[in-house]
């Protein structure tokens, strides 16, 4: 009992520690690229930090299994460390021990991580999607801000506007450069407001002039309008698209197992699998040398996450161009990690010897000369 308690005290305070440090520095992370979305005009700025608790969300799952990992290997090299795995050794608690404690703490992480790779994942897929789509695909008109040039969703006409009007969909001073169909025009008028006609946007103009002429050509075009009006974006912009995979949630995905489908749901049941054997791994290779640097074994241990991780990330790829199946992959790259865990872990635990035995020298035996004592 105080085995297990003594151990869990420790990996709830390592956990967290890790927990907070590794959420900040991932919270920056995508600070500074949803920022970095919003100044080039990919999100609205007034989402930013709904996009980020969504993005940060979604990154959970990752976050909450590097944390239990370190955590156990820290608590475990501390252990060697300062000597008391001597103790619990000479106690009669072998290394494989340690797995019964580590799970019994682990299994409510195990369980967050395996419902958020599952669920929470193509949830919040949906949602930033939907943020993204609905800020991209507004009309010219809801682009513009007062003072500000907008390009246009199309990229072929430039707006600006002196200033809205209040409690109305209209402005005063408004400028319109387009280049369409072999033709730069530029349009400027008094006051305008947008109008709906047939499920389209139209931008009607009062009082302004219109000047024209085609590309090329020296002529130029001068019109004086007391109203005109040009297109501007449709009423219901959004198009129905075929989602994507990871936008899916994990019914349809086993409903519809096309190689899309099953990339990313292989891809998210390796979340669940891998944190599993990461508590194998953290006991198999959590050992350090007193005498040695304290930071030689975490870099090995990060390095074993960011490769089992990639490895992960890769086969995902492989099941979508068809080198492998989705059964194959997981009972090769999971099965084959649990399996390698274990034996590492058995290899500790008897103390098997890896190199071959050498073969014995036997001594030379001494000759006793006899000769000088002959009479």
């Amino acid at each position: 009992m105080l085995f297990q308690s003594s151990i869990r005290k420790e990996l709830a305070r390592s956990f967290g520690a890790t927990l907070v440090v590794l959420v900040t520095i991932v919270m920056t992370i995508v600070l500074i690229r949803t920022l970095g979305q919003a100044s080039r005009g990919f999100i609205n700025p007034q989402d930013v930090m709904l996009f980020m608790a969504y993005s940060a969300l979604g990154r959970l799952p990752t976050i909450l299994t590097l944390s239990l990992f370190i955590a156990m290997v820290s608590t475990l090299s501390r252990m060697y460390r300062d000597s008391e795995m001597v103790v619990w050794f000479t106690s009669g608690q072998g290394l494989a021990g340690f797995l019964r404690p580590l799970f019994r703490f682990a299994w409510p992480v195990l369980l967050v991580i395996t419902l958020m790779a599952l669920f929470v994942w193509p949830w919040t897929n949906q949602q930033t999607k939907d943020m993204q789509s609905r800020y991209e695909q507004r009309g010219d008109i809801d682009r513009i801000a007062p003072g500000q040039f907008q390009e246009s969703s199309s990229g072929n006409r430039v707006f600006f506007i002196d200033r809205d009007l209040a409690g109305a969909r209209s402005s005063n001073n408004v400028f319109i450069a387009a280049t369409e169909k072999g033709k730069n025009s530029i349009t400027t008028a008094r006051s305008g407001r947008i109008e709906t006609l047939n499920d389209a946007q139209f931008l009607m103009l009062e009082n302004g002039q219109r000047l024209e002429n085609v590309i090329g050509q020296p002529a130029l075009k001068i019109s004086d309008f007391e109203e005109y009006g040009t297109k501007t974006g449709d009423a219901n912009p959004l198009s129905e698209n075929a989602p994507e995979a990871k936008l899916l949630s994990t019914r349809d995905l086993i409903k519809t197992p096309t190689r899309g489908n099953l990339s990313e749901l292989a891809w998210r049941v390796g979340l669940a699998l891998a944190s599993i054997n990461f508590v194998v791994l953290a006991v198999a290779l959590a050992s350090v040398n007193p005498r040695g640097g304290r930071s030689g074994n975490m870099i090995f241990v990060l390095l074993t996450f960011v490769v089992y991780n990639n490895l992960v990330n890769l086969g995902q790829s492989w099941i979508f161009v068809g080198l492998i199946s989705f059964s194959n992959f997981l009972l090769a790259l999971h099965g084959g990690v649990l399996l390698l865990g274990l034996a590492w872990l058995s290899k500790r635990q008897f103390n098997w010897v890896l190199r071959p035995a050498r073969p014995l020298r036997r001594a030379p035996m001494a000759v006793r000369n006899t000769d000088s004592e002959l009479p």
